[in-house]
């Protein structure tokens, strides 16, 4: 069943770092079947802290999503968004 990571930035805290993230998340996702749906559009926060930007991607299934997520190339990228942004992040099953 289809399946959606959300990744949500709360606070930008060093931007070399998180531009070399930039650089390096989207070859990360060669190789696995991803489709992004958002990417840091503009947003409307309806309830909770205001956010400063999400990223929303879609995966045929929960273990693909955490494959991408695990595989080695996205966690060296994840590195720098670690060290560039405060982020939540969460895989959910969609419907149908």
């Amino acid at each position: 069943m289809v399946a959606y990571v959300v990744m949500i930035r709360d606070e930008m805290t060093n931007q070399a770092e998180f531009d070399t993230y930039s650089q390096m998340a989207g070859p990360a996702g060669a190789g696995h079947p991803l489709t992004p749906l958002a990417v840091y559009g503009k947003h409307v926060t309806l309830e909770g802290p205001e956010i400063e930007g999400a990223v929303i991607l879609s995966f045929p299934t929960i273990d693909e999503a955490k494959t991408w997520y695990d595989s080695p190339a996205y966690q060296e990228a994840a590195k720098h968004r670690k060290a560039g942004a405060v982020y939540r992040g969460f895989i959910v099953e969609g419907i149908g």
